[in-house]
């Protein structure tokens, strides 16, 4: 799914960003957390799927808070009710008369009181990873933070925008590419300024005396280990919010997208009354595999310490690569490397490179390559084409990349050079496959 088209929408003075996605039999508005951006949501894969999922089953309509990501950044912060107008008017811009309202985190409050203020426009309520109140705890609500505590968050976030953003705290179990678009994200979806304001704004929220008057159906969704809010919030809003269904999670990321499939199963279960559970993605990638030759004979040779060393610096180098080439790396088990490319000819070029840049290590490596079909399910890979890929890489010489007729065909013209290696049987694999040695990139 390429990226949508993002649109404006009116409201007062000020230009909301919005995108619609999907033509599902209902409306969904997804109500963002802390901050967003419409267009670099779609970057990362784990992200685009929560986004896709949602909109398999829906006409997701999305939407950047006033003050971060596309929409208009105006002076000072606005409060609940201003978001809510600005709901309003993206919901009147596409025609949506009624919709089921889904807010995390930051959204949930929001989501909380429009659902309570226009029940004639609100058919269902889901709220994931949020909470009721945000400053000075008391009797009733012993989860909220100081407003000490809160001021000292706002002045983190601003010195370690550009860096952290927060991530340990959202994302935990995130991995180095998650945390890069974060960064990235991060920084066109608000200034260091502008995030320490939305902190301290945040603060004020309390929606603690409007749950009762919440008269449509509700799913409130909590991991049990999150960071952010506690699961304990969760279970608070479920028990006052008339006839609220509450589900606890496994898990400790705050953000949606990482096991979304754990969150979406539910919320598509609950919107529509089918438990479809995920329908894995199936894309065109090409496997690179890669591994050291005679690991096992250095490592005995150069003993445990000084061998770690060596295998550190040629992860190091392999990651770099493999950025450079726009790859993503799937596995690093042992003294091998399983990645996956969006073209072969990329995939072909890295591991030239990874073989160059690990030989100044003076380490050799062998690689194989194959393009095909696989599954994405979160961030494993599966299918024949692994295997395929695997089988290849096991059958090259030390310091060669070897690749099968399917990634040779698919290179013609790109200026690839290749020695015929005749046919060979694949261990584990019916037919026999024609491979061919790199002898150029």
């Amino acid at each position: 799914m390429s990226t949508p088209q993002t649109r404006y929408a009116k409201s007062g003075d000020v230009n909301i960003a919005y995108q619609v996605v999907g033509d599902g039999p209902f409306d969904l508005v997804l109500v963002p957390g802390f901050v967003s951006h419409l267009e670099n949501d779609w970057d990362e894969p784990r992200s685009a799927h929560f986004l896709r999922r949602l909109a398999s089953f829906s006409r997701l309509i999305r939407f950047d808070k006033r003050g971060t990501g596309l929409s208009d950044r105006p002076a000072g912060l606005p409060d609940l009710e201003t978001r809510m107008d600005d709901v309003r008017a993206v919901m009147e811009a596409v025609g949506s008369e009624r919709s089921a309202l889904f807010g995390y985190s930051e959204g949930g409050p929001m989501s909380v009181l429009f659902a309570a203020t226009y029940p004639e426009r609100t058919t269902a309520l889901v709220l994931y990873g949020t909470y009721a109140k945000r400053r000075d705890p008391d009797h009733d609500y012993p989860w909220a933070p100081t407003w000490e505590a809160r001021q000292e968050a706002a002045a983190e976030i601003e010195r370690t925008w550009a860096s952290e953003a927060e991530l340990g705290r959202m994302a935990p179990n995130a991995d180095e590419a998650l945390g890069r678009w974060w960064q990235i994200r991060a920084r066109a979806s608000a200034s260091p300024g502008a995030a320490r304001d939305l902190i301290l704004m945040n603060s004020q929220i309390d929606v603690r005396d409007v749950l009762g008057a919440v008269r449509v159906p509700t799913l409130v969704l909590h991991r049990r280990g999150d960071h952010d809010s506690r699961a304990d919030e969760g279970r608070y809003l479920a028990a006052r919010i008339p006839e609220a269904r509450f589900i606890e999670l496994a898990g400790e990321d705050h953000v949606p997208w990482l096991d979304a499939d754990q969150i979406l199963d539910e919320v598509e279960h609950f919107l529509t009354g089918v438990r479809r559970g995920r329908e894995p993605d199936r894309v065109l990638v090409t496997v690179l595999f890669t591994d050291i030759v005679g690991s096992t004979e250095q490592a005995a040779t150069l003993g445990d310490r000084r061998w770690g060393e060596l295998l550190e610096a040629h992860n190091e180098a392999v990651r770099g690569e493999l950025e450079r080439f726009h790859g993503r790396q799937v596995d690093a088990a042992g003294d091998g490397v399983f990645a996956v490319f969006d073209g072969p000819a990329r995939a072909i070029r890295c591991a030239g490179a990874i073989r160059d840049a690990v030989g100044a290590l003076g380490l050799e490596v062998r690689a194989g390559l194959h393009t095909g079909e696989v599954e994405l399910a979160g961030d494993a890979v599966r299918g024949i084409a692994v295997h395929v890929g695997a089988r290849v890489a096991a059958e090259a010489e030390p310091g060669e990349i070897l690749v099968s007729s399917t990634v040779r065909d698919l290179v013609a013209g790109s200026g690839l050079e290749f020695d015929n290696r005749g046919e060979h049987e694949l261990k584990g694999l019916s037919e026999r496959r024609r491979l061919y040695a790199v002898t150029a990139t």
